[in-house]
């Protein structure tokens, strides 16, 4: 049973950071791959990033990289969004999913099958 959680959202100025985690209640987490999303008022759902189950491949939407990294810790069945230089556009809800290892790490939603209930980020201008 896979059961993520989000934490770590709020508001902060532009230019700030904000490190969001998904915490996963199961006993698979270090067999899954772990994406995240975002939703911004009046817009789809858009990928943000993701990271392979082992922590060794991640990939990153155009908009953020560079400026977002994902990470995870196995032990603790902990992944992570370390999110820099944040800017008024990255306002959204943020939400975190997760894929079996058995298929590679994905930019498309419909690839994931585990969702968490999503964290509010916004950022001030």
């Amino acid at each position: 049973q896979v059961e993520l959680v989000e934490s770590g959202g709020g508001l902060v100025q532009a230019g700030g950071s904000l490190r969001l985690s998904c915490a996963d209640s199961g006993r698979t987490f270090s067999t899954l791959n772990i994406g995240w999303f975002r939703q911004a008022p009046g817009k789809e759902r858009e990928f943000v990033g993701a990271i392979s189950f082992t922590g060794a491949t991640t990939y990153y939407a155009d908009s953020v990289k560079g400026r977002f990294t994902c990470s995870r810790d196995n032990a603790k069945n902990m992944a992570y969004l370390q999110m820099n230089s944040l800017k008024p556009e990255d306002t959204a809800v943020y939400y975190c999913a997760s894929r079996p290892r058995d298929y590679l790490i994905s930019d498309l939603e419909r690839e994931y099958n585990n969702w968490g209930q999503g964290t509010q980020v916004i950022v001030s201008s």
